[in-house]
């Protein structure tokens, strides 16, 4: 793909950025905008839970999101290489406590994942897991998958920028887009020209050396552990809130996590953050024309915060 005019991008978080790898990697040439500085919207925040779609009732949308799942340790891999930068990425897995009422429900889905997931991605009960955070079980039994991910988000965004900027792609801070820009990735903001709104939410990173130990989803709770001695810990989802700061609800969270995790008690507590996540009217992906419409030269694309990447796009 090669064009003397560049493809112009705005936004950078996670679904600029990755655009803007995909073509430079191709040869386009790319200018990408970021209003404010790289990660300042929802992209930035500390959980990076890459988390699998249940297996059961397997649908296109799940088929996507596997994908880019399966892809994304190669993926990183380049963009670390690119850019000398580490995006903190590991395929780690998840632990997530079991009720034995549930088992003839979790054998089917098991089942399912024997059926939709690759044949290396396994997803069974344990009785006894060796991990450094263990969720209290009312049974003892835990459902783990080696499928699920953990990305550092603020180290693979700046990963992603130096990648960019080691290919020869314009990366520009603190300066809008022009209105003629081709891509607009621009998070709740650029979502709310198509119905979609922003869902608040909030996180917390706590120092706590789990490195490689498996993430924790348990009542709604993501716990990550990161390999540079933190454990992230998100989010909520908040329809209404007081204002977009930090607040009791993220003290619960940190409450919860340390209750259903005792060795993250007395863990210091060293960033919060609350932002406004995308969200599209459907809940899932969407990406489209935009503004210029179908046959323009500007488009906007927009997702909630939960998709996968890589995208699956062919090579």
């Amino acid at each position: 793909m090669a064009s003397e005019k560049p493809v112009t991008i705005a936004g950078g978080g996670i679904f600029g950025l990755s655009c803007a790898w995909e073509l430079t990697r191709r040869g386009a040439p790319v200018r990408l905008f970021e209003a404010r500085q790289i990660g300042a919207g929802s992209s930035g925040g500390t959980v990076g839970a890459l988390a699998p779609h249940a297996p059961e009732n397997w649908n296109d949308k799940k088929q996507v999101q596997l994908e880019a799942l399966a892809g994304a340790a190669d993926w990183w891999a380049g963009i670390a290489a690119a850019g000398e930068t580490d995006p903190g990425y590991g395929r780690t897995g998840r632990l997530q406590p079991l009720a034995a009422a549930t088992l003839p429900r979790i054998r089917d889905r098991i089942a399912a994942a024997r059926r939709n997931w690759p044949e290396w991605a396994r997803l069974e009960i344990l009785d006894s897991p060796d991990a450094a955070l263990i969720p209290e079980s009312p049974d003892g039994l835990w459902l783990f998958d080696n499928l699920t991910a953990r990305l550092n988000p603020r180290r693979a965004l700046a990963a992603l920028a130096a990648a960019l900027r080691a290919a020869g792609a314009e990366v520009i801070e603190g300066t809008p887009a022009p209105d003629d820009t081709m891509i607009w990735a621009t998070g709740a903001q650029g979502l709310a020209e198509f119905g979609g709104n922003g869902v608040k939410g909030q996180s917390a990173l706590l120092r706590f050396d789990a490195c490689d130990a498996p993430q924790v989803f348990a009542e709604a709770l993501h716990i990550v552990p990161h390999g540079d001695g933190t454990v992230g810990i998100g989010s909520t989802s908040e329809r209404e809130s007081d204002g977009l700061g930090t607040d009791g609800q993220l003290d619960e969270l940190i409450d919860l996590a340390r209750r259903l995790c005792p060795a993250l008690e007395g863990a210091e507590v060293i960033d919060r953050w609350a932002g406004l996540r995308p969200r599209a009217r459907s809940r899932a992906p969407l990406v489209g024309a935009g503004r210029g419409g179908p046959g323009g030269s500007s488009r906007m694309a927009g997702s909630r915060s939960a998709l996968a990447w890589p995208p699956p796009w062919p090579a």
